[in-house]
């Protein structure tokens, strides 16, 4: 099998910058129907659209370029990250369908290897894969489109915090900097596998260990790193502290960042809400983990401290990273400040 050389950018570092998209979003118009529980208009995982009075489904689609070599790989990655959607929204997933780009001069076999990784991850979630589309490009991009069912009343939205809620991660952060740090031959094996390891997990397991509790807002922690999605959690109505001594991340982060192995996209979601930020007392590396771009990151939800505990337990006995990271508080001036050591 050739060698694949496309890993230029890949995972969720390629997606556009929330500024540029929230610019481009705000021009579209919105038709108003009574069904339509979830929009685009909170930045939401997925759209939420209601058919009975208990069923809705829930809709979903992302893709994105290679960031690992393997393509088997590669494919339960984008899957992960494409399912990942329904169970932030408290869904569960029930159709997949293939998205792909492909160039034709390329092996066939890899794209084959990449649909079987998918496919794989599909299975896991209890879902059935569907069909898909491809067409021919310069590149190769894959993902899917998703479709699930949630109870109207059992929405997860992203924007429900409520002052004195703990904010609880299901996964460690610096996926984009280990990456980052592989295509420049840089990172060891050990960190390498940690990411795989991170970016092959369904959130299935977290929004299941979630379920039984009353979770205010959720959302999963992809392409805009935990700072502007904890921002788009919190809106203008909440503030956050956050306690970086709490933030989990991948081995060796704070090596690559020493050594500058950053993102583009981890300084456009810098540039988007620095100034909604106060670091105190933080190192330079917890801050890009923060503003690190991550592909199928884990989920942050907003519940009640005795809850975030059982969920915490709960997580941690099966072998998953999961800490309570910081704290809803009522509105400040600035919207997010991370507390380090003193």
């Amino acid at each position: 099998m050739e060698p694949i050389l496309f890993c230029k950018g890949g995972g969720c570092t390629a997606k556009l910058g929330p500024g540029a998209l929230k610019h481009v979003l705000e021009k579209i118009p919105r038709k108003n129907d009574p069904h339509l529980l979830v929009g685009f208009e909170n930045s939401d995982d997925a759209a939420v659209y209601q058919l009975t009075e208990d069923l809705a489904i829930v809709q979903t689609l992302d893709f994105f370029p290679p960031m690992v070599e393997d393509p088997y790989l590669f494919g339960q990655i984008a899957a992960a990250n494409a399912l990942s959607d329904i169970y932030a929204m408290g869904g569960e997933v029930k159709t997949a369908m293939n998205i792909v780009c492909f160039p034709e001069q390329m092996d066939l076999n890899i794209l084959g290897r990449i649909l079987q990784g998918g496919a794989k991850k599909v299975e896991e979630a209890g879902g059935i894969l569907a069909g898909g589309h491809s067409i021919a490009d310069s590149d190769v991009k894959y993902g899917l489109s998703v479709t699930g069912v949630i109870h109207p009343s059992r929405i997860l939205k992203n924007c429900g915090c409520k002052e004195g809620d703990v904010l609880i991660l299901t996964k460690p952060l610096g996926v984009g900097i280990v990456c980052t740090a592989a295509r420049m031959k840089a990172a060891s094996s050990e960190a390498m596998d940690q990411a795989i390891r991170s970016m092959t997990q369904l959130n299935k397991y977290a929004a299941e260990a979630l379920k039984p509790y009353e979770v205010h807002g959720c959302t999963d922690v992809t392409g805009f790193g935990f700072l502007v999605h904890l921002c788009e959690m919190l809106s203008e109505k909440y503030s956050a502290e956050i306690w970086a001594s709490s933030i989990p991340y991948l081995k060796e982060c704070e090596e690559y960042v020493e050594e500058f192995y950053l993102t583009a996209a981890a300084q456009r979601n810098r540039n988007h809400v620095q100034e909604k930020v106060d670091f105190v007392n933080c190192p330079f590396y917890m801050e890009e983990l923060l503003f690190d771009p991550q592909t199928s990151g884990g989920l942050l939800a907003s519940l009640s401290e005795k809850d975030a505990q059982c969920v915490k337990r709960e997580l941690e006995e099966q072998g998953f990273v999961c800490e309570i990271v910081g704290q809803v508080t009522e509105k400040k001036e600035k919207t997010v400040i991370v507390k380090g050591d003193k």
